[in-house]
């Protein structure tokens, strides 16, 4: 059904975006002829959408911006995609080598690379994950540098200043963190405003920037911008991500591994 011309611009672009959501994706001559106004409408009104972040405009029309799905807490989050979490950790872990100083952040993900790594030699890690901390406090070859910091118990990560002051202490040859949402144009989004902030400070340590994120990561966007995706070296991942993400991300010259 064809829209009312009276309609306003908060209405019709309303209604726009649920047709480019329902259809994935759309031109701007289709939408053109779906609500009887001008092409030139329809491109301010797609402009409009994208400031707001809920589409991504390409040449001549627009597609919907997947968005990812509340996190659930983190021991909630073990059992998701459990087997693509020991794949992921298996080869992030192969990416390091013995007497590196490596930083591990938060996450299942992260947790998976640090199972993995209990045998290693002559490693030092550092993190802001209870999690790693306790997973690598046994492990006899493997120095442990927990950060102080804020608890935030349902990630069961340390954050806040604290955190932030003892990152500018250290630096490390590689970063492996996990992230809630990869996107090629919007970048790495996170749910949490105030983790964001501490995990800019762990960007900033120096370093390979290694993202474990499984599929359900991939193509989307959360709340809180925490860098682009030109801040990452690499990226593993596993196949049940999108084919034309993988495709866009090596495209901007990031490594990626899919197991």
């Amino acid at each position: 059904m064809k829209a009312e011309a009276s309609l306003s611009n908060i209405e019709r672009q309303e209604q726009l975006l649920r047709f480019v959501q329902r259809r994935t994706r759309a031109t701007v001559h289709e939408l053109a002829r779906e609500f009887d106004v001008s092409v030139a409408t329809v491109r301010r009104d797609l402009d409009a959408l994208a400031e707001q972040g809920v589409i991504t405009r390409f040449h001549g029309g627009a597609v919907a911006v997947r968005q990812a799905p509340p996190e659930q807490p983190v021991l909630h989050r073990n059992a998701e995609q459990a087997e693509e979490k020991k794949r992921i950790g298996r080869a992030a872990a192969d990416l390091i080598d013995d007497g590196e100083t490596i930083f591990l952040g938060s996450g299942t993900t992260v947790l998976a690379v640090a199972k993995r790594l209990r045998a290693r030699r002559d490693l030092t890690v550092i993190t802001n994950s209870v999690l790693v901390l306790n997973e690598l406090a046994s492990a006899p070859h493997i120095t442990v540098v927990g950060l102080g910091g804020l608890l935030r118990s349902s990630e069961m990560s340390l954050i806040g200043h604290i955190t932030e002051q003892a990152l500018a202490e250290v630096r490390v040859q590689k970063i492996i963190m996990s992230i809630h949402a990869i996107d090629v144009e919007h970048g790495l989004t996170n749910d949490y405003l105030p983790e964001t902030m501490t995990d800019r400070a762990i960007l900033g340590q120096g370093g390979q920037v290694i993202i474990v994120a499984d599929h359900t990561k991939c193509g989307r966007v959360s709340t809180a911008f925490l860098a682009p995706l030109s801040a990452i070296d690499a990226l593993v991942t596993d196949s049940g991500a999108p084919p034309d993400f993988i495709a866009a991300v090596a495209e901007q010259e990031i490594d990626v591994l899919v197991v």
